[in-house]
């Protein structure tokens, strides 16, 4: 992919260039499954703090992916992912010079009862009934891929909460 520009909020142009694009940081999201329903979060604090998300974070040095997901599931909702397996990648931009790569796991059910923490209050909801407008604008795009179980791949930039240009394979 070229070199691409978009305009910020502000109207100035953000150039990118995807080829070369390094993340500073690494993080996993596990999105449990169970019965119908879709484990969700309240988050309330950090990157997305008000949003709903899976549970998630930022992976620590060694740490491998899947690790990552049990590890960040427990400390968030002090359950355990079961059944646990790779669903997609995603790689966000964001206009103030911070940048992630995420890792998406998806887990047939879990172990334990899902516990509101200091970071988290865990969200139980129907598929059909994701609040989307209550996410980060990309989960729409994506998030279908996840539960029909097709694997994705997609690149976003962002200017604070909303969403400038995306790609999704």
């Amino acid at each position: 992919m070229p070199l691409l520009t978009v305009r910020t909020l502000q109207g100035t142009p953000y150039a990118l260039d995807w080829a070369t694009w390094t993340p500073r940081e690494r993080a996993v999201l596990t999105f449990v499954r169970q019965q119908g329903q879709l484990l969700l979060i309240h988050k309330k604090r950090g990157l997305g703090a008000g949003k709903y998300n899976a549970p998630g974070g930022r992976m620590e040095p060694g740490e491998t992916p899947a690790a990552a997901a049990v590890r960040e599931t427990r400390e968030e909702l002090c359950i355990t992912p079961t059944g646990l397996r790779p669903a997609g990648e995603l790689s966000f931009a964001f206009v103030d010079g911070y940048s992630l790569h995420c890792q998406v796991f998806v887990a047939d059910g879990c172990t334990g009862v899902a516990t509101e923490t200091d970071e988290a209050i865990p969200y139980w909801c129907a598929e059909a009934d994701i609040p989307y407008d209550q996410m980060w604008a990309d989960d729409r795009l994506w998030l279908p891929h996840l539960l029909a179980g097709s694997p994705f791949n997609g690149q976003f930039i962002f200017d604070g909460d909303q969403m400038l240009w995306h790609h999704l394979a």
